[in-house]
């Protein structure tokens, strides 16, 4: 009789192990790195991003901030052509990202990212945006 049960860390980490092998079956080929860039004034960190690469040559950008005061004076303009620049240099292929409607939509899309899918949450509130970016 099959029953749901808890997982341990250990039997949580077996599985990621499970899937990581079905993957190498699809995926020929493993890339690393990382970029994590960050704006500094007067000694103090207003501004950074931090992406991965994952599969296939795409790098996730998992956090991209600014601090209020110096939002919409081109800061992130700058982080993410870097990022992208140095994303290329790496061998990076594609960049992809996701952002909630409060966070960076509309700033996604003035960087040439595409929208790839959204989905709203009306009882909770929300929209999230995901983009992607050939490069």
């Amino acid at each position: 009789m099959t029953e749901i049960i808890e997982l341990t860390e250990e039997q949580s980490e077996e599985l990621n192990e499970a899937l990581e092998e079905f993957d190498t079956e699809h995926i020929t080929y493993r890339m690393e790195g990382s970029v994590c860039l960050g704006m500094q004034k007067d000694g103090e960190l207003i501004a950074g991003v931090n992406a991965y690469v994952t599969c296939f040559k795409i790098l996730y950008i998992e956090t991209l901030f600014v601090q209020e005061e110096y939002r919409r004076t081109g800061l992130g303009k700058q982080l993410i052509t870097e990022l992208e620049r140095r994303a290329k240099k790496m061998g990076v292929n594609l960049i992809r990202v996701d952002t909630f409607d409060w966070q960076g939509k509309d700033f996604y899309l003035a960087m040439g990212y595409e929208l790839a899918g959204q989905y709203t949450c009306e009882e909770d509130g929300y929209s999230e945006y995901f983009f992607l970016k050939r490069i």
